[in-house]
């Protein structure tokens, strides 16, 4: 029995190595897999990154003249000293984002915005509504502010924004029996390719514009005007900050993919490095079995 525990402990010796060279050729697999992984996921990425190169040129390209119905809608407003009263309860709130993501902390912002800004209103006794341009915002305030949702917009961002997406978003909130008093609309402006900032422009009923003190040194506008001129007031502010959102989104999704191609060849070096350094100590452990078995004879 001795003899035969000593020959099965001695035929055990040899398997050692066999067990390490198999760990280690499992390891080079493993490290071999995920290197294509990274590799294909590069590839998405800069791909993705010359999409957004693209799309964005033509956004910031679109920008220009959508800024100047921006600045115009608000004439009216700042020439008038346009305020609802303090009495007034009811405020609206547009968020715009869109439906896609990759695009750093973006739709974040937005919503973060929006989150402040109801809790700040809601301890000032006031009744907030939320209109979510975009399913990503709707998707980071559901679960919280569920209760605030009043229309909710999707397939935005697929296709740059016209002034008909404008307008039908408008007409959805004219439509929707909700009388508000005044709101904001939030969204993030565009800085450059690497900046962006959440702003707001401020909108109001027609009730609150019409009962306006400053708005009687217009003598020629008559009840029809005013709300013809309040609803294209309205669609022109929706207008603009569906071009900005859209071309700050696209410079972000742009440095994001950027970003994330760096990471990922920061990564593939890495995976390489170990990958050679690993084959290496496999091919030095043959030799040396290879050698002291042939010292041993």
């Amino acid at each position: 029995m001795l003899s035969r525990g000593a020959v099965l402990a001695g035929g055990a010796l040899p398997l050692q190595p066999q067990w390490v060279q198999v760990r280690n050729m499992a390891t080079l697999k493993d490290i071999t897999r995920r290197l294509k992984s990274i590799k294909n996921i590069q590839k998405i990425t800069k791909s993705m990154k010359m999409v957004s190169a693209a799309k964005y040129a033509r956004a910031e390209r679109e920008l220009k003249p959508a800024r100047v119905y921006g600045v115009g809608a608000l004439a009216l407003y700042e020439k008038a000293e346009i305020k609802a009263a303090e009495d007034k309860k009811k405020h609206l709130l547009i968020g715009v984002s869109s439906d896609r993501g990759l695009c750093g902390a973006i739709h974040t912002s937005v919503a973060k915005n929006i989150k402040n800004q109801i809790a700040t209103l809601t301890n000032a006794g006031k009744e907030v509504m939320v209109i979510g341009v975009g399913d990503k915002i709707r998707g980071l305030l559901q679960r919280t502010h569920g209760k605030n949702f009043l229309l909710n917009f999707k397939e935005v961002g697929r296709k740059p924004p016209t002034f008909g997406d404008a307008s039908l978003i408008t007409l959805e909130l004219l439509n929707s029996g909700y009388e508000f008093d005044e709101g904001s609309v939030i969204y993030n402006r565009f800085r450059s390719v690497i900046s962006y900032r959440t702003d707001e422009k401020p909108i109001y009923s027609l009730e609150t514009v019409s009962g306006a003190e400053s708005i009687s040194i217009y003598d020629d506008i008559d009840a029809d005007v005013l709300r013809n001129y309040q609803e294209f007031t309205l669609a022109n502010i929706i207008f603009y900050s569906l071009k900005e959102s859209t071309t700050s989104e696209q410079s972000a999704r742009m440095t994001a993919m950027d970003n994330a191609s760096k990471n990922a060849s920061e990564i593939i070096d890495k995976l390489t490095l170990t990958f050679n350094r690993t084959r290496q100590a496999v091919i030095t452990k043959e030799l040396i079995e290879i050698i002291s078995g042939a010292a041993a004879l």
